[in-house]
């Protein structure tokens, strides 16, 4: 069987760093980081926001949330968002995703200010991160914890070994293709119209929202696999369902060197590299370098 990548034990060291480095900004400076998280309607993501705020506060950041109905009209969303990029108390902002249908979900997400954009979402944060201008960017926080996950297996130079990221979307796919690319790795990018996958990757990172869909005999043995699919699928007859990801882990945990185990363990890799991209903006928002590197 594989090496399993434990996202909970990296997730828990990234944080009681930063709990540590917060305190130090904080004795130093004045500067309590901040983060809010605006969520529209009741849907299931609200367990996931209040998780953030526990890691939040465990860090000792100030944290807000801004629980809104599922109808309110897209203007009124907006409004709590620019709110709060004035908020001096506030360096990190969020909108939980996905959306209710009646709202552009791209108009608000662009609307929170560069510097505040601890998602990594905004336009000129992805295009910082497209042109390697890391030093000033917030990259997208599924894509660099998985990175950080790669990093424990391979280290932080990534030349003469071949990634495949099958998934190509903005939040995952493409944000992660071009970490690995700054890492020195060669990279192809497929997504599920692909035929025939390349089977000679080094590293497999699947995010492409298809359960199951990478099997097995895809992957030569010895692969490093992180596998960010969650999907719900049918447990046959009896009417209960089960998460997969998008890699069938148990035939894939046979071949390859290292795998995240279902139904995913970049998950808490994601909270703590919003954490830390809060803490990055409160730090710049202090006058002060950035005093715990994460990503690249």
């Amino acid at each position: 069987m594989s090496k399993t990548i434990d996202g909970n034990e990296a997730a828990a060291d990234v944080l009681a760093k930063l709990k540590v480095a917060a305190e130090q900004l904080t004795a130093e400076t004045g500067v309590v980081p901040g983060i809010a998280v605006i969520i529209v309607g009741q849907d299931p993501a609200s367990v996931y926001v209040a998780f953030k705020g526990k890691k939040a506060k465990g860090c000792g950041f100030h944290s807000a949330e801004h629980a809104l109905p599922t109808q309110t009209p897209e203007k009124e969303v907006i409004a709590p968002v620019e709110k709060l990029n004035a908020d001096p108390r506030i360096h990190g902002v969020l909108v939980q995703l996905p959306l209710p249908d009646h709202i552009d979900s791209s108009r608000i997400t662009q609307t929170i200010a560069p510097e505040k954009d601890v998602d990594g979402f905004h336009f000129i944060n992805v295009g910082k991160l497209g042109t390697g201008e890391l030093d000033t960017a917030f990259v997208s926080c599924t894509p660099a914890g998985s990175m950080l996950l790669i990093e424990h297996v391979h280290g932080r130079d990534l030349s003469g070994l071949n990634a495949l990221v099958v998934g190509r979307s903005n939040i995952v796919g493409k944000p992660m293709a071009n970490l690995l690319l700054r890492a020195n790795a060669t990279v192809t990018v497929a997504h599920s119209p692909t035929k025939n996958l390349p089977r000679s990757a080094d590293i497999l990172v699947a995010a492409v929202r298809r359960p199951e869909m990478t099997k097995a005999d895809w992957i030569k043995p010895g692969v490093t696999v992180i596998d960010v699919g969650i999907n719900r699928i049918s447990d046959g007859s009896n009417g209960k369902s089960r998460l997969v990801g998008d890699v069938v882990y148990g035939e894939a945990a046979t071949r390859a060197g290292a795998i995240t185990p279902v139904p995913c363990d970049v998950g808490p890799m994601t909270i703590a590299l919003v954490m830390a991209n809060t803490f990055t903006a409160a730090s710049r928002d202090a006058g002060r370098g950035v005093a715990l590197e994460t990503c690249g």
